[in-house]
């Protein structure tokens, strides 16, 4: 028995214990904890937030409404011990994998050790890191989703191109820069590395792509294994820092500071598409769905993002993904497209409580869990 077979009849066992009407649906304090409570509660859920101390005053004082458990750890690393995945297993908890979940628990940890059911494809998660073998860029390939130009070295830099390197601090966030040759790379590359931005390691293993000129969309969407049906949950755009604020300025006031700005991910705004450009959207998902079914079974279940550009020839290229929750909050009142379908706002926390009830009712909660 192979170790995702092993950990799936776990799963498995731990849930045909589970009582319906004792579900909590969990979530790492960060990264959409409190859109995933927020729509929990709205489908008569209870919550449970697993907190790092410290760091857990929005979830046990501003937000404490929608919490009905905290558990506090030392570190987020502490998620995955025993003692941890007890005390989730003791709630009837349906766990909900952020981003942050993914990393600081640790990939390894979450498919061997991580006995709660997960709402997702807890060997999905791993294909965000593009030093993975089988990861998201090579999933968009075999699907023959639209991407940019990979560009194997920085001496084979020709075009406005885009070095997708992590911080040396934060390896959650990314340091990113820019450059249309060689020459611009060594100058960009030194500065961030003089400012203790990035490391060198980091820097000869970081990605490097054609940077797509066009307009951003984050396409948000929520895969049914009930239904066999993908959801759009809308779009949205990032806000970085320091990005943002250098490019707030005048072009000549931006020159004339000479600093590495960097990729921060510190919020989203909500934004439309041309409706007649929604079926590429569309297709794009149905895309990667298949090669996920093919390659990662059971495949795509629940939330997922694809984060790319509209040229302008209109194409859809996907340059990034996010194989669980996107932390995008501001789609239920910014987005029409769930209204459209369900009468309703529906926003990420409150379709995937939807889907959960829904698994529940008709005991079918193995389906939508690994």
């Amino acid at each position: 028995m192979n170790s995702n077979s092993s950990m799936q009849k776990r799963v498995n066992q731990v849930i045909a214990d589970y009582k319906p009407e004792n579900v909590h649906i969990g979530v790492l304090g960060s990264h959409s904890a409190l859109e995933i409570a927020a729509g929990a509660k709205q489908e008569g859920f209870k919550t449970v937030v697993v907190c790092q101390k410290g760091r857990e005053k929005t979830y046990t004082h501003y937000y404490r409404n929608i919490f009905d458990k905290v558990i506090f750890l030392d570190h987020f690393q502490d998620i995955t011990k025993p003692e941890t995945v007890k005390a989730l297993v003791e709630l009837d908890t349906v766990f909900v994998p952020n981003r942050s979940f993914s990393v600081y628990a640790g990939y390894e940890a979450v498919e061997q050790k991580f006995a709660v059911p997960l709402m997702g494809n807890r060997y999905l998660l791993k294909t965000e890191e593009r030093t993975a073998p089988k990861n998201q860029l090579w999933l968009l390939k075999e699907a023959g989703i639209e991407l940019p130009q990979g560009i194997k070295t920085p001496k084979d830099i020709n075009c406005p191109a885009i070095i997708k390197v992590p911080e040396k601090e934060r390896s959650i966030e990314r340091a990113f820069f820019y450059a249309s040759n060689y020459t611009e790379y060594q100058k960009e590359a030194e500065k961030r590395l003089k400012a203790g931005i990035i490391t060198k390691e980091a820097l000869n293993q970081a990605v490097i792509e054609e940077y797509v000129i066009g307009a951003k969309f984050n396409a948000n969407y929520f895969y049914s294994p009930l239904n066999k049906e993908i959801d759009l949950l809308g779009f949205d755009r990032r806000i970085q820092t320091d990005l943002d604020g250098v490019l707030d300025m005048p072009a000549q006031e931006q020159l004339e500071l000479k600093i590495p700005t960097q990729n921060i991910e510190i919020g989203h705004q909500g934004v439309t598409m041309r409706e007649s450009q929604l079926e590429k959207i569309f297709e794009a998902a149905e895309k990667f769905v298949a090669i996920c079914h093919k390659e990662y079974p059971p495949g795509m279940i629940g939330l997922f993002a694809l984060q790319g550009a509209v040229t302008k020839d209109l194409e859809f290229r996907v340059f990034d993904v996010s194989p669980r929750v996107p932390g995008c909050p501001c789609v239920e009142p910014t987005s029409p497209y769930m209204k459209y379908k369900y009468g309703v706002e529906v926003g990420p926390g409150k379709r995937v409580a939807m889907e959960i009830k829904r698994a529940l009712r008709k005991n079918r909660l193995s389906e939508v869990v690994t």
